[in-house]
């Protein structure tokens, strides 16, 4: 491994994804997936949730109730959580690991940023599991823009490369690179993502919309592919329920929390920041 793992660039920006809560309907079946065949480790268990991630540090939690649905195709909430690898050797060792252990894949891809590997759990929540090339080998446009494409990730090659060693689960270092949304509009997108919040929007594709903070390819992203037009989230879909974003910098955490007061959305004060509800029913909590 790299002594200076690539995925440093993403988490020491101004702000980053700090973790994210899913509801699902078989606990005991997306669990056992996310620890067995994603590898994070379990930190918390029991009848109705549980926590897991990496270093012993919370990254995704589960939790179920009676009440939860299928959320269908076209509504608002997660396209993927992505999780960064530390560099693209960790990459290949959860390829291998991928492969022996019969993993479906769904693709793979080049965004010259990164390279992506994706795949879904067992209810359809996306997963992306990425790494990041090195930041000084991206592509800045004048106005600050980063240059991303989708292009073929030859995943045998990967595979060819990587040491056939036992694979003891993700690395310490993996967090939650960016989070990818699917939204109604991309102009309320960016209303909320960049006047809300304070990114910046760094890479346009037709309909969607990657935004981030410290010049970061994106630390969220918004899609209109499948759910064009929807509307807020009905309680009890399944999916998506809760994000977090963690401000490194503490004047920029000061003003979005200045933002929300302006703008007068509702929030209130918990042990861990501020939360609210973004445009599509989902909570943020902001932390710094």
């Amino acid at each position: 491994m790299s002594a200076q793992p690539t995925s440093d660039f993403a988490f020491n920006r101004p702000a980053h994804v700090g973790k994210t809560t899913l509801s699902v309907r078989d606990l005991p079946l997306v669990s056992a997936y996310y620890r067995d065949l994603i590898g994070l480790q379990v930190l918390e268990q029991s009848a109705s949730g549980a926590v897991l991630g990496a270093g012993g540090k919370p990254l995704l939690t589960l939790q179920t109730a009676s009440d939860v649905r299928p959320a269908p195709r076209q509504a608002s909430g997660l396209f993927h959580t992505a999780f960064l690898m530390p560099d693209r050797a960790a990459l290949g060792r959860w390829l291998v690991h991928a492969a022996h252990s019969g993993v479906r894949l769904d693709g793979a891809a080049d965004h010259l940023v990164s390279e992506a590997i994706y795949l879904s759990d067992p209810e359809g929540n996306g997963i992306e599991i990425y790494a990041d090339r090195p930041q000084k080998d991206w592509t800045y446009a004048a106005d600050g823009k980063v240059a991303m494409d989708t292009l073929p990730f030859d995943l045998q090659a990967l595979y060819n490369e990587t040491p056939k060693a036992a694979w003891g689960g993700m690395e310490d270092q993996v967090a939650i690179g960016h989070l990818h949304l699917k939204v109604g509009a991309l102009p309320e997108a960016d209303r909320f993502f960049e006047d809300v919040l304070g990114l910046k929007l760094m890479c346009t594709y037709p309909g969607a919309s990657f935004y981030a903070t410290g010049d970061y390819h994106h630390h969220v992203a918004a899609n209109i592919w499948a759910s064009r037009g929807a509307g807020k989230r009905e309680a009890g879909f399944s999916g998506l329920s809760r994000y977090s974003l963690h401000f490194n910098d503490r004047a920029a955490f000061d003003r979005v929390n200045a933002t929300l007061d302006r703008l007068e959305i509702a929030t209130r004060r918990s042990a861990e920041g501020t939360v609210f509800t973004d445009p599509w029913g989902m909570q943020v909590t902001i932390t710094g």
